[in-house]
């Protein structure tokens, strides 16, 4: 069913139910067995995939009608949130489907090394997509990435007889990066029109945003050092460059991640994102006047705008203002930058607004409750709850969690949860196992549902277990000096953090420490590898997921950002090396890896056994053919299974 509420008193009403929107489309579209995925266009008006067919239902007058067929092996696919047109790419040429139009085709140079239309730069800088509509929608601008001067990558398919070899693009760190520029295609006139971005060819553009009025377009052009970022503009229908809005520089880096966001009923004035005074913080700029102001400010940071509120100005935002641990909602006036925070409970909140912001809808949970949506006034007129989840885990035998904060040397905070057997003996001890990950971008410990932030966790207490999870420097939302604290150095600070919690729970009397077990995943599983064979007297036994062994054979975007190039910081690639330490390794290890890893290539794991081999160190080794980076669907459940297994074997003794 779909439920529409009245803001007015809140009455609600069946809008349509399944069998209802069958009657409507089965004929003509197939018959659906749920509710599909649904985008609004008005308001008894919406469109649905449905086997690459995009459908128009109005509810109003019970009919639906085609709006395209997209080719089944069409990618990327981006529809213009007004008009409706569609752009997507197949065989990496980029296509246009007007409603009730045969396709247009507006590049034919795609191939293996030219990629048109697709996200580049492997997805760092907050991209996520490769096509630009405008405002208007009558013009499309797109990537255009030149991967041939890139090593390919062999990726195997064991499936297949005799197995087959799947070949990619692998920019790894100090080699040669693709070349990325940006095109405008009009859709009028036919023509394309390359901006004129001048610079290295491997440098980045990030932030791609239309002006207002279409006619021209802002790009971030960001050094392949990541430490310069310029805000350029260019001509929309000419590709000459206009002016540079702005410069950050950085002696670590500059991390460009947002759009720009322009206010509406203000010309020439737009948000613009930036951790230059260490967080992340909204800045208004006026283009016209050269102005630069500063609209948030503090030890917190922006994490969202949600939208604008013309009556108030006020921006919309979410934001850890109360508490790192939290995402409230709260409107900040561009003006006098007053803060004011709209949601009452706290928790992590996702929320999305009305085009005129004057009402929040707030889906969010916390420690105690499972999910909320309400519906919220601006103004604090209206708080109306629309949905309160059950908690569909109260009969279950879940960990007692502990919030914990401990403190580094230079007196910084560390956020960490301790999870406990409900029926704990504190005379008792009891085998721990640490989870951590504690690498950029990501953040494990929120005041969110469930309580101990992963249901693995408590099925480990259950089976007479604590847990342990630590949210070291390196990590997420605790701002930029806390974020880059290991630049050059990966590694070493988030591993003198995590033994600072290695020496909290063995000041406890319930913790058994000569049984203690570490795991992590991606950057966890680095840190699980680094750890053990750094601090090999610390952990018993170890499972560390798809880690990175060795950073010269990583990324370039990510990798150089946090760690420069090779050749110029040579110590600490040697240092972070974990090929070369394996004589070290005293405890129980066991090494899982998905055999089809894009991201963490294979041949990490590979050579760590390898050196393992060569220097008759016995490990355990377990991977997942088919499997990309991470483990998914129902065999999920066997690699947690096999972990936990793991941990059975070597700490109950």
């Amino acid at each position: 069913h779909i439920i529409r509420y009245s803001i007015a008193d809140f009455n609600a009403d069946t809008l349509i139910n399944l069998n209802q929107l069958n009657k409507i489309v089965s004929d003509s579209f197939g018959k659906l067995s749920k509710m599909p995925t649904i985008n609004w266009i008005g308001a008894y008006t919406f469109y649905y995939n449905h086997k690459n067919t995009y459908i128009k239902v109005d509810v109003s007058k019970d009919m639906a009608s085609k709006m395209y067929t997209l080719p089944q092996d069409a990618e990327n696919e981006t529809i213009h949130a007004t008009n409706f047109d569609m752009a997507y790419t197949v065989k990496n040429n980029i296509f246009i489907n007007k409603i009730g139009q045969a396709p247009i085709q507006i590049t034919n140079d795609g191939s293996a090394n030219l990629l048109n239309g697709t996200s580049v730069h492997r997805d760092e800088f907050g991209i996520n997509g490769g096509l630009f509509w405008s405002n208007k929608g009558n013009q499309i601008a797109y990537y255009k990435m030149d991967q041939s001067m890139v090593s390919n990558y062999p990726i195997i398919d064991w499936k297949s007889i005799p197995a087959s070899v799947k070949e990619i693009k692998y920019p790894f760190a100090g080699e040669k990066s693709h070349h990325v520029k940006l095109y405008n295609y009009d859709i009028a006139t036919n023509k394309t029109t390359l901006l004129n971005t001048e610079g290295p060819a491997d440098q980045y553009l990030t932030s791609v945003t239309w002006a207002p009025d279409d006619k021209h377009i802002y790009i971030g052009v960001l050094n392949r050092d990541q430490n310069y970022l310029k805000l350029n503009k260019y001509g929309a229908d000419n590709g000459v460059f206009v002016k540079t809005i702005l410069e950050e520089k950085s002696d670590k880096y500059v991390e460009p991640q947002h759009p720009l966001y322009f206010v509406p009923n203000m010309p020439n004035n737009f948000v613009w994102w930036s951790q230059k005074d260490g967080y992340m913080h909204l800045y208004l700029i006026d283009e016209v006047r050269e102005k630069i102001k500063q609209i948030t400010k503090g030890n917190f940071i922006v994490n969202e705008i949600i939208g604008y509120n013309k009556i108030n100005s006020e921006l919309i935002i979410t934001s850890t203002y109360n508490s790192p641990l939290e995402k409230n909602i709260y409107a900040v006036d561009i003006i006098n930058k007053d803060l004011r925070k709209i949601n009452q409970k706290g928790g992590v909140h996702n929320a999305t607004a009305n085009a005129e912001a004057t009402y929040i809808l707030d889906n969010y949970s916390n420690a105690s409750e499972a999910r909320v949506i309400e519906v919220l006034g601006i103004n604090g007129d209206i708080e109306k709850r629309i949905l309160t989840a059950k908690n569909t885990l109260t009969d279950y035998n879940l960990a007692k969690v502990e919030n914990v904060q401990i403190y580094t040397n230079d007196s910084t905070i560390l956020y960490g949860k301790l999870m406990l057997p409900r029926n704990l003996d504190k005379n008792k001890k009891y085998p721990t196992i640490v989870y951590l990950y504690n690498g950029p971008h990501v953040q494990l410990n929120q005041n969110k549902f469930p309580e101990s932030g992963n249901l693995w966790y408590d099925y480990l207490t259950q089976h007479g277990y604590i847990v342990w999870v630590l949210d070291g420097r390196g990590s997420s939302n605790r701002g930029l000096a806390f974020e880059n604290a290991s630049f050059k150095q990966l590694g070493n600070i988030e591993m003198q953090d995590q033994m600072i919690g290695v020496n909290y729970l063995k000041s406890l009397p319930f913790v058994d420490a000569e049984n203690m077990g570490i795991h992590g995943w991606s950057f966890g599983g680095f840190m699980t590898t680094n750890i053990m064979l750094n601090k090999p007297d610390v952990f018993k036994a170890a499972v560390a997921g798809g880690p990175v062994m060795d950073w010269n054979k990583y990324e370039i975007m990510y990798t150089e950002r946090y760690m420069d190039t090779p050749d110029s910081n040579k110590t600490g690639y040697d240092n972070a090396n974990l090929l070369t330490k394996t004589k070290n390794l005293k405890g129980k290890f066991m090494l899982i890896h998905g055999t089809d890893d894009d991201v963490v290539v294979w041949q990490h794991s590979q050579l760590f056994i390898k050196n393992c081999v060569d220097n008759g160190i016995q490990v355990d080794y377990f991977n997942y053919p088919g499997h990309p980076h991470n483990v998914r669907g129902k065999d999920r459940i066997h690699l947690m299974q096999k972990i936990t297994d793991y941990f059975d074997l070597y700490l109950k003794n």
